[in-house]
């Protein structure tokens, strides 16, 4: 693609600047770049069990690294022209992977490349490596940026009340720093959930059961030997399988990245909302447009795209944790056309992560408007007055406030006032009520 205004996707086209550092991790060169380097480490932990047929001197270990750490976009074009004849991805991978054991004189070790395995031992171990190092490199740094954004909003608010809205009521005061900071809670505590998904690899032969590797050799714990291996790739084997690994831990993955994804909208939403209601202003450059019609608007348009990209990210994620753990008998091939749109939902996931990044950098509490919502609203006090008067046994107080507070008419503090000075209380009790104020009552604040 040589002009992004030609792309399909706006993933590849609009927003590219954005996620093209996702390329590096899900693109078609990044996965035949991930096979060649499993095929090459596989035939050097084969030469170092060692098997009597494969002798590899380890001065030719850096050789054989270097094919897949200096691969090249030229290397990846090499392999998809040889696709063409062998019309098998992985096949022309190995074809690779021995001409360059000729190239460095290793002609004679080339039938032990790929030696044992089907496609799907590479395929279902490149591509869990290549997705655990998409989200360390590249989504969790995005992740972080928005929980610590929060994190700081949540600080610098702490000391801001504001009224509160259930079922878009006005509702008991609270505080602007703790309601974001509720985000922040719900985002952290996912985050960590994250980070122990268990990235899971097959590593087995043909329908997982060593078949060919125990033929040859017998007396080897292949078992074993796998579990090394993938381990020390930084992957988990998963030891019964059919010919693919059945993508549990990959669902539970997907499944996580959309619940943190559900909590952002969640997010975008309520700060949507509380922009409408002028709770918050946007900062914005003088030569930004808010409106190509209206002059005075700001439109809250990086909550609303992020609003849309993590929303385009949770249907891809719901679909492939519906239907990768899903496959007739041993194997069908619907895993792999699946399999090769995963970078989709991780880009738009960092798409919208930067877009809500962008957003919060914008915004900043309006104390005005709060604190007029707040006196504007004094009957939101009723719950703190009848459940003092529930306290020292005051005869009905709840229905009491009720009748207070549900009079057709503008409830004001000197009203809440007045109300409170005909109680038959004690004058201490009616000095304790008549402190109580939308601006005081906001409750505890976790420490």
């Amino acid at each position: 693609m040589t002009n992004s205004l030609l792309a399909i996707s706006p993933v590849d086209g609009r927003y590219a600047h954005i996620s093209q550092p996702l390329s590096a991790y899900f693109s078609e060169y990044a996965l035949i770049r991930e096979r060649v380097k499993v095929e090459v480490r596989y035939l050097i932990a084969l030469s170092q069990i060692p098997l009597p047929q494969l002798s590899i001197d380890v001065k030719h270990f850096d050789a054989l690294r270097a094919i897949y750490r200096n691969f090249t976009i030229e290397d990846a074009e090499k392999v998809k022209q040889t696709e063409k004849t062998t019309n098998h991805d992985v096949k022309a991978v190995e074809y690779f992977v021995k001409e360059k054991l000729d190239e460095i004189g290793l002609s004679e070790v080339k039938e032990f490349v790929h030696f044992g395995l089907t496609s799907q031992d590479i395929n279902n171990t490149a591509m869990p490596l290549l997705t655990k190092h998409g989200l360390s490199e590249i989504i969790f740094p995005a992740l972080t940026d928005v929980e610590q954004k929060l994190l700081t909003l949540s600080a610098n608010w702490n000391d801001i009340p504001m009224l509160a809205h259930t079922h878009g009521q006005p509702a008991s005061p609270t505080m602007l720093g703790k309601e974001i900071r509720v985000f922040y809670e719900r985002i952290k505590s996912q985050i960590s959930m994250l980070k122990t998904v268990i990235h899971s690899a097959k590593f087995g032969g043909a329908t997982g059961n060593f078949n060919a590797h125990h033929v040859a050799y017998p007396d080897i714990d292949w078992a074993s030997f796998a579990d090394n291996f993938v381990e020390s790739l930084g992957l988990t084997r998963t030891s019964y399988t059919t010919q693919i690994e059945p993508y549990d831990n990959a669902a539970t993955l997907f499944d996580n990245l959309k619940r943190i994804n559900t909590i952002l909208i969640d997010l975008c939403r309520d700060v949507w909302t509380y922009i409408s209601m002028n709770y918050f202003s946007q900062t914005i450059s003088a030569n930004e447009t808010g409106s190509s019609a209206m002059p005075h608007k700001v439109n809250p348009i990086d909550f609303e795209n992020a609003e849309g990209n993590f929303g385009i990210a949770n249907a891809w994620f719901e679909f492939l944790a519906a239907k990768l753990p899903v496959s007739r008998l041993q194997r069908d091939l619907t895993d792999s056309t699946v399999l090769r749109n995963t970078g989709v939902p991780f880009a738009h996931t960092l798409i919208a992560l930067k877009s809500l990044q962008k957003g919060l950098n914008k915004i900043s509490p309006n104390e005005k408007v709060l604190n007029d919502d707040l006196n504007n609203n004094t009957a939101v006090i009723a719950e703190a007055i009848q459940t003092i008067l529930r306290r020292e046994g005051f005869k009905n107080p709840y229905e009491t406030l009720k009748e207070l507070t549900r009079k057709n008419e503008h409830i004001t503090l000197e009203k809440i006032h007045a109300f409170i000075n005909t109680l038959a209380v004690d004058e201490k009790i009616k000095k304790e009520l008549l402190l109580i104020t939308p601006q005081n009552y906001t409750g505890v604040q976790p420490s």
